[in-house]
């Protein structure tokens, strides 16, 4: 059974990601955690099991008008 990543990842990023993580002491996650909290362009939030899949789509779309909204102001 072949291994699926999200788009735009492959097994290299997830190795980079992981080696990130486990290099990481005690202090520094706290620390990332911290700063994550501070960003007031994104919320940590609890949502049912269930409707993680449909929360990923929209963020997917999300991501795409936003995008494209970029383009057209960049290139009318």
């Amino acid at each position: 059974m072949k291994n699926r990543f999200p788009e735009g990842w492959d097994e290299k990023k997830v190795k980079t990601v992981l080696s990130h993580y486990e290099k990481q002491t005690e202090d520094e996650a706290a620390e990332e955690d911290e700063l994550a909290f501070k960003n007031r362009n994104l919320t940590v939030m609890e949502i049912p099991v269930q409707l993680v899949s449909k929360v990923r789509e929209l963020i997917v779309k999300y991501k795409s008008i936003k995008r494209n909204d970029t383009a057209t102001r960049i290139n009318p």
